[in-house]
């Protein structure tokens, strides 16, 4: 049962609060709260104005047989209310694309699921036949990469780059009717991402040089072409006085 004594010792824990705390900052009683039956917190409202929604908290106990609370400390602690850091972060849990600068190192951690073994001595490629002169089966297999990417690496990328801006879901692919897929402009690439994606050549696309949704789209695809027409607002040989007349005057 809490103590009674330290319920109502509330002018102990006011004098205590104004002795460790700047003067004029303490302000009126809000509350107690009892950790153990002999150990209790005041709290009262603090009045600086950097601390809005915060609180000195004074925390007194009682010995069994004493007749008064002890002061064990005073802190200032948050309200409900209080302004507060966020929680920490780790930085690795924290950056994001985009964060990194010239000179940052980001490091891939040893047993990164987006990561499988590669091939690292020539012996590997005995059962690797090079299907062209210019094909880069050396590279295509991982030859001289301690790692290469993995099943659940590539899908991982597949999906955040689907559901990107290059995606079909994109604003801008949504503006047009024409899909990268028939753009003459889209350069194919090799692997199983190239069945959904491709790389964009066009200077004057948003997309230039990056990786697009083959069911992506912008303005500038290569079919959206230029149709003759006769200028607007140029008169005809056979237009009426109404066609020509000032319409401000009507």
């Amino acid at each position: 049962m809490p103590d009674a004594v330290l319920s109502k010792a509330v002018n102990v824990a006011r004098l205590a609060a104004e002795e460790g705390a700047p003067w004029g900052t303490v302000g009126d009683h809000v509350g107690v709260e009892f950790s153990d039956d002999r150990v209790a917190t005041h709290l009262f409202v603090c009045l600086d104005p950097a601390y809005v929604g915060w609180h000195w908290a004074v925390t007194i106990a009682r010995a069994p047989r004493a007749k008064s609370p002890t002061v064990d400390e005073v802190v200032l602690l948050p309200g409900p209310d209080a302004l507060v850091a966020p929680a920490w972060v780790p930085w690795a849990e924290r950056v994001r694309p985009g964060d990194l600068s010239v000179g940052t190192i980001w490091p891939t951690p040893a047993d990164d699921a987006r990561l499988t073994a590669g091939f690292t001595g020539v012996d590997d490629l005995d059962s690797v036949a090079d299907r062209s002169p210019i094909h880069p089966s050396q590279w295509e297999i991982g030859l001289g990469r301690t790692r290469v990417l993995s099943a659940h690496g590539r899908d991982e990328a597949a999906h955040r780059w689907w559901s990107g801006d290059r995606g079909p879901e994109a604003p801008m692919a949504r503006s047009v009717s024409l899909a990268c897929s028939t753009c003459g402009f889209l350069l194919p690439i090799g692997g199983p991402l190239g069945q959904a994606f491709g790389v964009c050549t066009h200077d004057m696309s948003p997309a230039d040089g990056c990786v697009v949704s083959l069911a992506f789209g912008c303005g500038a695809h290569s079919e959206s072409v230029l149709v003759d027409r006769e200028p607007v607002g140029v008169p005809t040989q056979d237009a009426t006085p109404y066609d020509l007349m000032d319409l401000s005057q009507s």
